[in-house]
């Protein structure tokens, strides 16, 4: 059975924790009374809103005392509550406002890496109100009025939580194959590149014998041919390919199912490295292939091939830079090494690129560390208002790596113009450590759950 998304109640004695954590899960489970204190332990149940389903732990009053003290203690347990949850419910008493107390809670949570929202409860009828507003102060995003005695602001309770408890469900989902070493297998290196670019004689210079047919014909290579081997202890899958013209070219029908086997060839690799031939240059199917291995979510390399007998290099890889940056403005700053696979120059590098740029698609970043990103990334450059209503962008959650895929929560968010989503996406490449690898991005509106009725 699959682990229900854990959501962690907290806030300083007597806010109401353990009547909303009864409050959800539907029984009186947790003692209830008007003196502070009465929670010590974690409480946990099940438990069910609108149709969402999580876990629920009530934890004791946040209090400043010494560790040791049974205060203390019970403190430590409410830390590892949240730190274990997917998201915690931060409580404040919306009538008494915010206290010097609820200020050091918002301070310690900020510095965590789980996902907070702020519930202001008791905030039925109007003594609450501005107990609601001191609450924006807190640093978080807009807090949610509510109450657990009466049962008030559930649906709105419900939208908080919705991106939180989805996200949590992904990673569940992708847990099985996270807790493999996504290393840990040999790395999968397909070489691509038109007719006659060298892919064949790279592929026999790394493997130090001439395993590959190769000669001036273009075309020689028919089949994907896969080759396993070592560079430095490491376990390398090569995949030499046959090259690809362009489609209006490709008559015979041969060279149609050699095209196809390459195309199946880019989806099983983990990286893909476009071999140019540099005597001639970037061309245009360079650019349609580049664009193809893109678009499969794989990772790509460019390698200048024949790099001994260029002519004016720095003017030649300066050009090349530019060409690509500008035919591919989807993924600028792709790496581009110069190699020869005659003489094996550059050859190691290109390696090792091709195992760092592994690590980059393969790589998850933590919740906290994404929504802090996220927070400033918004507040440097705020979501535009169309037709003025604003567009309200929530919540950023990593759904899955190789490629890194990422999904966006607000409302409104179909009117996201593509303009700021390649902001998004560059912002998550460049401050994020990706690089260059492409980086998906899901945008999702949380559902309405009156919508049916």
């Amino acid at each position: 059975m699959a682990k229900l998304p854990t959501v962690a109640i907290v806030g300083r004695p007597n806010v109401g924790k353990s009547t909303l954590f009864n409050r959800l899960v539907g029984k009186k489970l947790a003692l209830v009374d008007d003196r502070p204190g009465v929670t010590r332990d974690r409480r946990e149940g099940d438990a069910t809103l609108i149709g969402l389903e999580f876990r629920v732990i009530d934890t004791a009053g946040f209090e400043t005392d010494d560790p040791q003290t049974l205060p203390g203690r019970m403190r430590a347990q409410t830390e590892a509550a949240v730190i274990q949850a997917d998201v915690a419910l931060f409580l404040i008493d919306s009538r008494a406002g915010v206290t010097p107390l609820d200020e050091e809670i918002a301070q310690w949570l900020r510095n965590g890496d789980t996902p907070v929202i702020v519930l202001a409860n008791k905030a039925e009828g109007r003594a609450g109100e501005s107990g609601v507003i001191e609450a924006f102060a807190l640093g978080f995003a807009e807090p949610v009025p509510f109450s657990a005695e009466h049962g008030e602001g559930l649906a709105d309770l419900f939208d908080a939580l919705l991106p939180h408890i989805e996200a949590a469900t992904i990673e569940e989902d992708e847990d099985e194959f996270d807790e493999a070493d996504p290393e840990a297998g040999p790395l999968k290196l397909a070489i691509v590149g038109r007719p006659n670019a060298g892919k064949s004689t790279l592929v026999n210079k790394f493997l130090n014998e001439e395993r590959m047919i190769t000669g001036p014909e273009a075309g020689i290579t028919r089949d994907s041919i896969s080759i396993d081997w070592e560079h430095k202890g490491r376990a390398v899958r090569l995949i030499d390919t046959a090259g690809l013209r362009r489609k209006a070219k490709v008559e015979d029908k041969l060279e149609r199912l050699s095209a196809a086997d390459t195309r199946h060839a880019i989806d099983f690799a983990e990286v893909v490295v476009l071999l140019l031939d540099a005597t001639r240059g970037l061309e245009a199917q360079d650019l349609r292939i580049a664009d193809q291995v893109l678009q499969e979510g794989r990772a790509l390399i460019i390698a200048l091939n024949k790099w001994d007998v260029a002519d004016n290099p720095p003017a030649l890889f300066q050009g090349v830079r530019t060409a690509l940056d500008e035919g591919l403005a989807q993924v600028k700053g792709l790496p581009v090494l110069t190699v020869s696979a005659f003489t094996g120059r550059g050859l190691d590098q290109l390696i090792e690129a091709a195992f760092e740029t592994r690590a980059a698609w393969s790589k998850r970043v933590t919740t906290g560390q994404l929504n802090r990103w996220f927070e400033k990334a918004v507040e440097l450059n705020p979501p535009p208002a169309p037709g003025g209503k604003r567009i309200k962008l929530r919540y950023l959650t990593q759904a899955r790596v190789r490629p890194p895929s990422f999904v966006l929560f607000g409302t409104r968010v179909d009117q996201l113009p593509e303009s700021y989503r390649r902001y998004l996406v560059n912002g998550i490449r460049r401050d994020l450590g990706f690089g260059a690898v492409p980086v998906r991005l899901t945008l999702r509106a949380p559902k309405n759950p009156f919508g049916d009725k």
